[in-house]
């Protein structure tokens, strides 16, 4: 049986807390929807900020919301390298000890001491596709990503839970390097 999954490319992007979305954008600001992004309740909002790290800066970070717990920016290796920003490869929501950044929004400026990660490959599955294919939640996987330059990557981390959607998340680095685009096919191999 193929176990076929569709990408996601993921740009660069920040989550916020509600804490820092009224620090950026004013006492009692709620996002606002741009489009809704592949896993149920998510989007990409109309917001934008600024981050800067010690050697260059992105002017327009795209929020993603809702708000959550914690702020945390996502971006890949070579954002890393152009902002000087040392942040670690780590799974989604794992930011203790990673990189700082400066985050600017029409209404005030955070520093924040952690909280930049460039994110682990992963693939979201509803506990329904999991369970049909044998996956358990944190199991490592191999993904063969076609494209024109296909690639297979190793350690794509397994996520389960009965509130995602089928989504392999890569970041534009290794969309880049496989030649993958969003909404690509990609396949399971061990």
């Amino acid at each position: 049986m193929s176990k076929t999954v569709p990408v996601g490319v993921s740009a660069r992007h920040i989550h916020l807390s509600q804490e820092h979305v009224e620090a950026l954008f004013g006492q009692g600001y709620q996002l606002t929807e741009f489009k809704p992004l592949s896993q149920p309740g998510q989007f990409a909002a109309n917001e934008t900020v600024a981050v800067s790290g010690p050697k260059g800066s992105f002017p327009k970070v795209r929020i993603l919301g809702p708000a959550r717990k914690a702020t945390q920016l996502e971006i890949s290796r070579t954002d890393a390298f152009a902002t000087g920003i040392k942040a670690p490869v780590r799974e989604s929501g794992n930011i203790s000890g990673s990189a700082g950044v400066t985050i600017t929004g029409p209404a005030g400026e955070v520093t924040i001491e952690e909280g930049v990660i460039v994110a682990a490959r992963h693939i979201h599955f509803h506990t329904d596709d999991a369970e049909k294919w044998g996956i358990q939640d944190q199991q490592q996987l191999k993904v063969r990503v076609g494209g024109e330059r296909g690639l297979v990557f190793e350690n794509v981390i397994a996520r389960v839970s009965p509130s995602f959607a089928l989504d392999m998340h890569i970041d534009t680095d290794e969309a880049n390097a496989s030649g993958a685009q969003t909404g690509d096919a990609a396949e399971i191999i061990d």
